[in-house]
């Protein structure tokens, strides 16, 4: 059987709930949760400025990789509380550099080091499945179908050119069809 490509919604709160007490738990945290709920890419997630996280507007500026439609998603109260604690943990470090994630070394966070990191969640969080960031991305994919979203929709947040791309999310998903033959 093939690995398992996207992780659930209990393991995606197992895997954030694994940063407590990591001396980057802000910073972490803020990129699983960002990087789930907007489906980024490790190197989006890495590539992120300051101008593009809004809290007064509470909106995240999504600039796609690969080709991909950017978009202006809204930041939900919980991603903006992690957002503001992770900001106020930046700040200390004084980086010199407007990247929105940083490292130890007050520079921009990297793609390997946020691997690491996924990976090492993964793994203390007890997770069945070896955890990777493209893994968020999908499980935001499955989590918006699971919801009941359109695949147009579900399509444009992911910032996919292709509908192919996007209809491995809402294929799988039963609940389709649950308003069919009433």
């Amino acid at each position: 059987m093939n690995e398992r490509k996207h992780l659930v919604s209990a393991e995606i709160d197992r895997l954030i709930a694994a940063t407590k007490g990591n001396r980057n738990e802000a910073r972490d945290r803020c990129l699983l949760l960002l990087m789930f709920r907007h489906g980024l890419r490790v190197s989006e997630a890495c590539g992120l400025r300051l101008s593009q996280v809004d809290i007064e507007s509470r909106v995240l500026h999504v600039a796609r990789l690969k080709k991909g439609l950017s978009t202006t998603q809204p930041l939900r109260m919980d991603e903006v509380r992690a957002v503001k604690a992770w900001l106020g943990d930046r700040k200390k470090k004084n980086p010199e550099t407007d990247a929105f994630f940083v490292s130890e070394r007050r520079t921009p966070l990297s793609r390997k080091t946020a691997w690491v990191a996924i990976r090492a969640y993964g793994e203390k969080a007890g997770l069945s499945v070896a955890a990777h960031p493209h893994m968020l991305r999908h499980a935001c994919g499955f989590a918006l179908a699971d919801q009941g979203a359109d695949t147009r929709l579900i399509q444009d947040y992911l910032g996919h050119r292709n509908i192919q791309h996007t209809v491995i999310y809402t294929a799988t998903n039963p609940a389709r069809f649950e308003k069919l033959w009433r």
